[in-house]
This record gives C-alpha cells, sequence and structure tokens, in this order.
C-alpha cells in the first residue's frame, strides 16, 4: 500500500485527489494539509510514502515545505511530487533543487496522475526526457553550484558519461543504446552514480549533472 499525503491550501482540489486516489487498491490517502507548516507536522505524523506538493500556499509554500520534509531525517523514506498549474513554470527548478522527486500539472489525466505516483513509490523519477530538456535550456542559466571536488573525482569517466546522459533526459534503455551496452549495465551505473553522490534519486542526479558542469545550461544534445 503506498500512503499518501495531500498538501494544498484549495479544499475542492484535494477532495478531488483523494477520490481518485482511495478508488485505487494499492493507494492510501493517510492525511491533508492545507499549507506547507502543517505539511511537515502532518508528514511526521503520518510518515507517508508520497507528498503531493503545492507550491504556492500560505503560511509556507511547497518549495520550503519540500526542503523541509526532505532535510528531516524521520522522513527519509518520503518521496515528494509537486503539483504544478502548468507544464513548466518558474518554481519548477527550485522544487527539484529543494529535494523534490518530480513533478505533476493540476490538469493531468486522472490514470496518468496515478499511474505517475507509482512510479515514484518505485523509487524512479518523474521527469520525462522532454520536460528534463526544457529544464536545462531555460532554468539553469546560472552559476553552477560549488560541489566538492572529490564527489566528482569519485565517479569513474564512464559514469561522469552516464550521469550527464541522464541530465539530458535519457532513460536507462536509451542510455544503453547510446553506449552499446545492456540496460541493466547502465542501470548499474546510474545506481552507482546516485550512490557515490549522494542524491536521493534520478531527479536529483539530474539537478548534480548541470550544478557540475557534466551538462551545459544552453548546450543542446549532439
Amino acid at each position: 500500500m503506498i500512503r499518501v499525503l495531500l498538501v494544498d491550501d484549495q479544499p475542492l482540489i484535494r477532495a478531488g485527489l483523494r477520490a481518485l486516489l482511495d478508488a485505487e487498491d494499492d493507494l492510501e490517502v493517510v492525511a491533508e494539509a492545507e499549507d506547507g507548516a502543517s505539511a511537515l507536522e502532518q508528514a511526521v505524523a503520518h510518515r507517508p510514502d508520497l507528498v503531493m506538493m503545492d507550491v504556492q500556499m500560505p503560511v509556507v509554500d511547497g518549495i520550503e515545505a519540500t526542503r523541509r520534509i526532505v532535510e528531516d531525517e524521520r522522513l527519509s523514506s518520503a518521496r515528494v511530487v509537486v503539483l504544478t498549474n502548468y507544464g513548466l513554470d518558474e518554481y519548477v527548478f527550485d522544487a527539484l533543487r529543494a529535494g523534490a522527486s518530480g513533478f505533476l500539472v493540476k490538469d493531468t489525466e486522472p490514470a496518468e496522475i496515478v499511474q505517475a505516483l507509482r512510479v515514484v513509490a518505485d523509487g524512479d523519477a518523474l521527469l520525462s526526457p522532454a520536460i528534463t530538456r526544457r529544464l536545462i535550456s531555460e532554468f539553469v542559466a546560472r552559476p553552477p553550484e560549488v560541489v566538492s571536488v572529490s564527489t566528482l573525482e569519485a565517479l569513474t569517466a564512464r559514469e561522469r558519461e552516464v550521469v550527464a546522459l541522464v541530465g539530458y533526459g535519457l532513460s536507462n534503455d536509451e542510455i544503453a543504446e547510446r553506449l552499446v551496452v545492456s540496460p541493466t549495465t547502465a542501470k548499474t551505473h546510474v545506481s552507482r552514480a546516485m550512490t557515490k553522490t549522494g542524491v536521493r534519486d534520478r531527479a536529483q542526479l539530474v539537478v548534480f549533472a548541470y550544478e557540475t558542469g557534466l551538462v551545459q545550461p544552453r548546450e543542446r544534445e549532439s
């Protein structure tokens, strides 16, 4: 059973999501919150597997609430999926940097929302290649974050190559095809890179890729 916390300041949206998720055998809404401050309280109280987080809310916004949840050791198993009104808005990159595992547009088809939550609960990132590329080209035109040299040096040349491809939005199968290796080998490289960089999931590996300069903000995939 995948336990979900709904966080949105609009009761109607929470009610609609609850009805959608509770109709599924493997999804259960365990709590709701109407702002970011109560989101952390409810998360600690109920220990959900997933948090569906709105961005624009009173008291504490969804970006800060995401950061607090991700940084709380008691909630290490929780994954945050940010809800946005648009396919890509100014908050998406900030949400990913804060630790979100992906995002959903509020007008996404119900069946796609359900499937997306299962994807994140299974440990994958909710970032399509198209969205990832747009993030790179539109939202990362800023100086890279300072990253420990030892972190980069811990990666092998092949692992750096794989991280860059993840940053471009390629799936494991696409990485395997590009590098002429098996999908299992590609997945192993991705997993090892995540372990060495200390990131929580694939979404954070994307952020790492362009924050370290392995992917250039305006660079286009050849």
